[in-house]
């Protein structure tokens, strides 16, 4: 017989579904871990390791004195949590972002595996390109599921205050919690260079990104073409200490 899953795994999905159905939204404060221990029938160390695990996870952020609240996808946020490329440096900023276009099409296989939708299910196409430092850098190519959102419009992606993650949760009421990337080695074709700026088979760091909100349920898909003549990819693993 398999053994039953800890206590505070239970609570951390109770917790987790009260998010997935707006309970809690983004910036706001959840209720306290007393009253979650009433709540759930648990002990309060039950609920403080539930909790711990979801700010591991950057779902939740404690405030002292203040209490815990659901992190919102601020420009810090996401640029300390799903950023990753940094300068020769090593340091980073987040992009300033162009729309190139912005299409509805239907999923291609690769694209329907990836978000877990049927194959030529409607998608919305979105090509933006990134600039540092006031230079082209990155050139992305986003497919979102329409049937999550189908509002979105130019003029939204344009208009937009903050990040693109930021607007997922503002206008969407979808909170990306994490994301899968998958990086290789290719050369520019003769568009892309056109694009970044860079000499036609310059070598570009080829990222494949997946986004997924509660529950891994995947929202997001994307091809990030990255100039690598001046930038890289920092991945921190471990503890600092």
């Amino acid at each position: 017989m398999a053994a039953r899953p800890p206590l505070y795994r239970h609570v951390k999905q109770q917790i987790t579904d009260a998010l997935r159905s707006g309970k809690w939204k983004h910036g706001q404060k959840i209720a306290s871990e007393p009253q979650l221990a009433e709540r759930f029938g648990v002990s309060i160390g039950t609920v403080r390791k539930a909790v711990g695990e979801l700010e591991a996870e950057n779902i939740l952020v404690r405030e002292q004195g203040r209490g815990t609240f659901v992190v919102s996808h601020t420009r810090d946020y996401m640029l300390n949590v799903f950023f990753r490329v940094v300068d020769s440096d090593g340091h980073k900023e987040l992009p300033t972002m162009s729309l190139l276009s912005m299409k509805r099409g239907r999923a291609d296989g690769t694209t329907a595996a990836l978000l877990h939708i049927a194959p030529r299910a409607p998608v919305i196409d979105i090509e933006a390109l990134l600039s540092l430092k006031g230079r082209p850098t990155i050139l992305d190519r986003i497919r979102l599921p329409v049937s999550l959102f189908a509002e979105l419009g130019e003029h939204l992606f344009k208009r937009r205050d903050g990040t693109l993650y930021g607007l997922f949760q503002e206008r969407f009421g979808i909170t990306i919690v994490r994301v899968e990337e998958n990086i290789t080695a290719v050369i520019a074709g003769e568009r892309d260079s056109r694009l970044l700026g860079v000499a036609n088979g310059s070598p570009l760091l080829r990222i494949r990104r997946v986004g997924y909100t509660y529950k891994n349920v995947p929202v997001d898909a994307r091809v990030r073409l990255v100039d690598s003549s001046k930038h890289g990819y920092l991945s921190v693993l471990g503890s600092g200490s």
